[in-house]
């Protein structure tokens, strides 16, 4: 790889430097308990409307994800509020406006070519992640939405793959991990980014390393690629959530705990692919111990 003076502008040298403290506090967050609060579990309960979306199919490996303690596991909580409420400002002042705009002026169906395009672009990232889990069934439906989409769909701007049955499936590196049973660590908010945690942020570190067209963009003096392809993203998720994230500040007692909360039941339903938190589920009673206990007993 050659080294070009623009790629003092891209967001790779930030990622580099950032990588340090992530991996820092992962292994400071080894020792800590990765459970869920039960401030977080009444809160998410309120937020079924905005919850994860229901993925098909299930990754090999998520039924070994056990349930876990009840812990708020935000050690970090003061800092992460000061983030938080810096993004909530940034968010009012500039990406909900920008939001606003884009959902005003484009149709509904360039919004839909937006997000099909950059759904598709995202294959790549896609298709390692479902071979990392072992999911080769995921596998496929990706290589076939990839190939149907970028010919038949102009490029991916129309999902005709996903009018056909084979629905779109998000995989990161994140829920890679989890899979492999690496912990989440701490919960942590970043500047812009968002909700997060330390196994989140060191998988989305990851991939942007290893995404392919980012690499193409940024070794051809292309940079303009990455940062119109991260303001699409950005803007049309932000639009997308327009109205649910209104109405959870409007109506949150706590607005930093409800975000926190959808956050979790948000990426533990994609860890599990849509399926039920164990932790969650009724005790079932054993009634095989009762039969032992009552053989030795004559009527």
């Amino acid at each position: 790889m050659q080294l070009q003076t623009s790629s003092l502008a891209s967001p790779r040298p930030f990622l580099r430097w950032l990588a340090f403290p992530l991996l820092a506090l992962a292994l400071a967050g080894c020792g800590t308990t990765s459970g869920r609060g039960g401030t977080d579990r009444a809160a998410a309960g309120t937020l079924a409307t905005s919850g994860p979306s229901h993925m098909e199919g299930s990754a090999p490996g998520t039924a070994a994800l056990a349930p876990r303690p009840v812990n708020n596991n935000d050690p970090l909580e003061g800092m992460n509020r000061a983030i938080f409420w810096f993004n909530d400002v940034v968010d009012t002042v500039l990406l909900r406006p920008l939001a606003v705009v884009y959902k005003a002026v484009l149709p509904t169906p360039a919004q839909n070519g937006v997000r099909n395009a950059m759904r598709n672009l995202r294959a790549p990232l896609d298709l390692a992640n479902q071979l990392l889990q072992g999911d080769l069934n995921g596998a496929g439906v990706v290589l076939g939405r990839f190939t149907i989409n970028t010919t038949v769909g102009l490029g991916g701007l129309i999902d005709v793959a996903g009018e056909n049955g084979l629905d779109y499936e998000y995989e990161s590196l994140d829920q890679t991990l989890a899979v492999w049973g690496i912990p989440e660590g701490p919960y942590l908010v970043l500047p812009i980014m968002g909700p997060s945690s330390v196994r989140d942020a060191v998988g989305f570190a990851g991939e942007v390393y290893a995404d392919p067209l980012t690499n193409w963009a940024q070794n051809t003096d292309r940079d303009w690629i990455v940062y119109t392809r991260a303001g699409l993203v950005g803007v049309s998720t932000r639009a997308d959530v327009l109205e649910p994230l209104d109405d959870l500040k409007r109506n949150s007692v706590d607005y930093y705990a409800a975000m926190r909360a959808l956050y979790r039941q948000r990426r533990d339903g994609m860890i599990r692919d849509g399926a039920p938190d164990p932790s969650t589920l009724p005790a079932i009673p054993d009634y095989d111990a009762g039969t032992k206990s009552g053989a030795g007993t004559s009527p």
